[in-house]
């Protein structure tokens, strides 16, 4: 019998070669209640009343809009009774999907919705001309590590200078608030994923020291249930009766559920000042072996755990600050802000630029000789990034 971390109690069932399976989805809530058990402490409830005041009666566009945050973010949003809801993302299935479960429509004839890439910049311009938005929640992203550190290129032209096309629309046509949804790979980034991050917290800031406006960026960690994320793989591979693949018996993350997440990040978004990066309280780092091993004692099921090893770029754990970070409180004990160095896009390559400049930039390859002063002000390791012989299709 499966436990009740799928919902309902199944036998289950044999399929050749797979071992036992589950049908049902999984309970999230349960799940996120024995992590929380595992990392030894309560984070503080988010302020859904600071949040209103940021969001209620005005325009709000969040970019990627039909992935897992962006998803969650146009819910929680919708919510706060904002003026208008804008949603963009280049997924038209996803679009489709976030429609569906807003209001039972997947037609997808409403202005509201919009199919658009942010690495097109006139196409992101256009959306800021028609819809003028006052708040604006860029979770648009490419955030798998691995496929990054083979595709640099698709990090620099997306997590870059998309970012750079969303800030540089805001500035044009005054955009209120924006916030960047950052990860906590930007903190001492040691890979091409983390680098990119660091690189958009780093525009942000330049985008709010132009305006003087609350421009900020929220800094997290893994979130529970996300496409992509480890959970959903863990809970597949215990359908299928193992084995776990765990890259080292000792590698931890910081874990957060979707709604947690996006919950403090409206929050922070109105807590933030001009140019900080916001940090969410994530409570202490989870072993990513007792997540896997957690799963399967909730499902009844016992399988074989094979560690894989740490991937390129990988980290054994990760950091909330960079080193030289000091943080300080907000007014809400679950999120600290630190001060971000702007870096003025001019100082970048192109998106189409992949010389030694940008290089240096994403991968820490070469002395850092050209571009020193970019550089010097972003705390990134020197460490190179590995990249696989994929890259020469870049």
């Amino acid at each position: 019998m499966m436990a009740n971390l799928f919902g309902r109690r199944r036998e289950a069932q044999t399929v050749p070669t797979s071992g036992p399976t589950v049908t049902w989805g999984m309970d999230m809530r349960l799940l996120a209640r024995e992590l929380a058990a595992l990392s030894g402490s309560l984070r503080p409830a988010p302020d859904p009343g600071v949040a209103a005041e940021l969001i209620t009666g005005r325009r709000v566009l969040i970019t990627g809009a039909g992935g897992s945050i962006g998803s969650e973010l146009t819910r929680q949003v919708r919510g706060l009774a904002p003026s208008r809801l804008l949603m963009l993302d280049r997924d038209e299935s996803a679009l489709q999907e976030l429609q569906l479960g807003l209001d039972g429509s997947g037609l997808l004839d409403t202005p509201e919705t919009l199919l658009r890439d942010i690495r097109d910049a006139e196409g992101v311009d256009e959306v800021f001309a028609e819809f003028r938005p006052q708040v604006v929640l860029h979770a648009a992203a490419l955030k798998h590590l691995p496929l990054l550190q083979r595709y640099p290129r698709e990090a620099w032209m997306t997590n870059v200078h998309g970012t750079r096309n969303v800030l540089d629309s805001a500035v044009r046509y005054d955009a209120e608030h924006v916030v960047n949804v950052s990860t906590d790979k930007a903190a001492d980034p040691q890979n091409v994923l983390g680098r990119s991050k660091r690189l958009a917290e780093a525009l942000t800031a330049h985008a709010a020291a132009e305006t003087g406006r609350p421009y900020v960026s929220v800094r997290f960690g893994n979130v529970l249930g996300s496409r992509g994320s480890v959970v959903p793989t863990f809970v597949d591979q215990v359908r299928r009766g193992g084995p776990l693949t765990v890259t080292h018996p000792e590698v931890t993350r910081f874990v957060m559920t979707i709604p947690e997440a996006c919950s403090l990040v409206l929050t922070a978004a109105a807590l933030g000042n001009s140019g900080e990066t916001l940090i969410l309280d994530m409570g202490a780092p989870v072993r990513m072996v007792d997540i896997a091993t957690t799963i399967a004692d909730l499902a009844g099921v016992s399988c074989p755990i094979v560690y894989t090893g740490l991937r390129p770029g990988e980290k054994l754990h990760e950091d909330l600050h960079s080193v030289g970070e000091s943080g300080d409180r907000t007014e809400h004990a679950g999120i600290m802000r630190v001060h971000c160095p702007p870096l003025d896009p001019a100082a970048l390559p192109g998106p189409e630029d992949w010389g030694r400049s940008t290089r240096e930039l994403l991968l820490g390859e070469g002395p850092h000789e050209l571009l020193p002063d970019v550089l010097a002000e972003l705390p990134i390791s020197s460490s190179p990034a590995v990249v696989g012989d994929e890259q020469a299709v870049n």
